[in-house]
């Protein structure tokens, strides 16, 4: 049974980091913003890429086309509602929504259809089905988006019914990493992930995907019915495993040098702090407004892939290092997580993690459950956190005193002008862990990097210069503590 459909007309709620648009359609920022942001050639450069829309090379008959590089531009989303309310399923269309124009296309209209559970031939009903190409007809889409993860047949059938692609919300969010991976390891893990995605969906049509059989054919097909016994989607298929296999042998060797930085950072006993939290949240706006590193801010979705780290100082004076880390989203594919496993790990190394949330979002509180479920699958659910409320200067009253009420530790801040960043840095002073073991050395004077390292990761009480070396009593961390033993009075 379907019913009739319901157009989700409303744009994406207003992002944070910029202001109103400008004439020409990119976005204006405050002055204040961009002494926080930096120059931002990484955002000039990126947008400098966009796809331009109207340029399809697609075939209008899809059986015609093996394998498809995914290029979105006019696009018609679809969605089933199985469960929650009414309100749940609309805003998880308009995110759909924010996901493909962040990758480059146009949203023409969009379905949702009430089910018990999706249909397994077609993802909607055969009448919902036959709707949508009417609707995909009368646009002029080239595209259908579906809000959820498609199975290979569901996707072949429903391409029959409408006439033109259709891709699922996994591919979409694949395809947003793809244009927005700029390091190494980020390329190498996004590859991956695409990889394992697409390998259970090779598919092709006539005779080029048949088997060939060899020697003696059941049936009496004899000679001339011999071949290379392989056929073209086992042939791409070996292909991607054999990539598969080297990229992970590649990632194995990024983590080991990522665990090394780790290792280089907790060996000098600096604590550690990960800004997490939903996609376009403002994690790197507020890393910008802690520690002005400048770390590109867009008004789109997974705008960072890549962890940013810098060291900042608490005020009264303890170093700590503040990383910036992927956006999360509700279903994020699993593909994602486990090729993102090494990188989300700076999360689980952290002594404390910024969970940053969006007040401003129709639906903050599915947010937080969806960042804490990611969090739990790679190990880190039970990380000491502080939910900072970002956005407030935007975000209904109402809706911030519900997330005040239901995280009483939450500090609510703005990024975009600064309200509620000195709270926050108070927070972070008081949640890292201190320096507690005492000591009592004698320097020598030729030990004075270990004097420099007591000034930046150690309290000192006392500091006396003397004939024989430098008199020091204070507390270090342990690690540090270890080092001074054999200076011990």
């Amino acid at each position: 049974m379907t019913s009739r459909p319901d157009r989700v007309d409303d744009a994406p709620a207003d992002t944070y980091d910029t202001d109103e648009p400008s004439a020409d359609g990119e976005p204006t920022y405050a002055a204040d913003e961009h002494d926080n942001d930096g120059d931002q050639m990484q955002l000039e450069e990126r947008q400098a890429l966009r796809r331009v829309p109207g340029l399809s090379t697609e075939l209008q008959d899809v059986s015609e086309v093996e394998y498809r590089q995914l290029r979105l531009e006019r696009v018609v989303l679809i969605g089933v509602w199985t469960e929650g309310t009414a309100a749940n399923a609309e805003n998880s269309l308009r995110e759909l929504a924010a996901l493909a124009e962040t990758a480059g296309s146009q949203v023409l209209d969009a379905l949702i259809q009430r089910r018990v559970r999706p249909d397994a031939s077609t993802y909607v009903g055969s009448g919902k089905a036959r709707e949508l190409a009417d609707v995909v007809a009368s646009t002029g889409a080239d595209t259908v988006v579906a809000d959820g993860e498609l199975t290979p047949g569901q996707l072949v059938h429903l391409e029959e019914v409408v006439k033109v692609k259709v891709i699922d919300r996994t591919a979409l969010i694949l395809d947003i990493f793809a244009q927005h991976a700029s390091s190494r390891e980020g390329k190498a893990q996004v590859e991956l992930a695409q990889m394992q995605y697409m390998l259970p969906r090779l598919r092709g049509w006539g005779q080029s995907m048949s088997r060939q059989a060899g020697g003696r054919v059941a049936g009496g097909g004899g000679m001339g019915t011999r071949g290379p016994g392989e056929t073209k989607i086992e042939t791409d298929r070996r292909r991607i495993g054999l990539r598969m296999a080297r990229l992970r042998r590649e990632l194995k060797e990024m983590v080991k040098a990522r665990e090394t930085q780790r290792h280089s950072r907790r060996s000098q006993a600096v604590p550690s702090v990960a800004i997490a939290g939903y996609t376009n949240a403002g994690k790197s706006s507020i890393l910008n407004r802690l520690t002005g590193a400048g770390a590109l801010v867009e008004n789109a979705l997974f705008a960072t892939l890549d962890p940013t780290v810098r060291r900042n100082e608490t005020p009264d004076g303890l170093r700590y290092t503040l990383t910036d880390t992927v956006g999360f989203v509700r279903h994020l594919p699993h593909q994602l997580v486990e090729a993102f496993r090494s990188t989300l790990e700076e999360i689980g190394d952290a002594d404390l993690v910024l969970h940053v949330v969006d007040a401003s979002d129709p639906d903050p509180f599915a947010q937080i459950a969806a960042v804490r479920g990611v969090l739990a699958d790679v190990g880190s659910g039970d990380l000491r956190e502080v939910v900072v409320v970002n956005k407030a200067d935007v975000a209904d009253p109402v809706v911030v005193a519900q997330l005040r009420h239901a995280e009483p530790t939450a500090v609510v801040v703005s990024a975009r002008t600064g309200a509620g960043m000195a709270e926050l840095e108070q927070v972070i002073a008081g949640s890292l862990p201190r320096p507690d073991g005492a000591f009592d050395v004698l320097l020598p004077y030729d030990r004075g990097d270990l004097l420099s390292r007591l000034h930046d990761d150690g309290e000192i009480d006392t500091l006396e210069h003397g004939g024989d070396g430098t008199h020091v009593v204070g507390r270090v961390m342990p690690e540090l503590a270890a080092e001074l033993a054999p200076y011990g009075r």
